[in-house]
């Protein structure tokens, strides 16, 4: 149920946002709960560091299943993404920041890949009208 303003708008900008945007939006949240699980584990909080690390992969898991397997990059980012898992189970079952800097380093540059993509589709729909 939705219950203040925030929430709301939210779910709005969830209902009107574009396939691109909300892949953003995910990987948005991966970022932020990746970060979030290794700063549990560089404070030794561990139950903080697993909440977030399962987050991230349950992101990562959602990115796995928007995939298009019409397009032959899809086989290449689903191997990236059971990497990316493979890395954050070991960071949170042996407590090491590392593993899970590495998918952080990941997910920033594969952010940054589909927004760039999104913004030349963007461009060229808007020189084709």
């Amino acid at each position: 149920m939705i219950n203040t303003p925030y929430q709301k708008y939210q779910q709005t900008q969830l209902q009107t946002a574009s396939p691109a945007q909300l892949l953003l939006m995910l990987y948005d949240g991966a970022i932020r709960f990746v970060r979030l699980g290794i700063a549990g584990i560089e404070e030794q909080d561990y139950e903080k560091a697993n909440t977030y690390l399962c987050k991230t992969q349950a992101v990562i898991h959602e990115l796995m299943a928007a995939l298009n397997y019409d397009y032959p990059i899809a086989k290449t980012l689903e191997q990236v993404y059971e990497y990316m898992l493979y890395r954050l189970i070991n960071s949170n079952l042996k407590k090491n920041s590392a593993p899970a800097q590495e998918v952080l380093s990941y997910l920033l540059e594969l952010r940054e890949a589909w927004d760039t993509a999104s913004k030349s589709l963007n461009k060229n729909s808007e020189q084709q009208a």
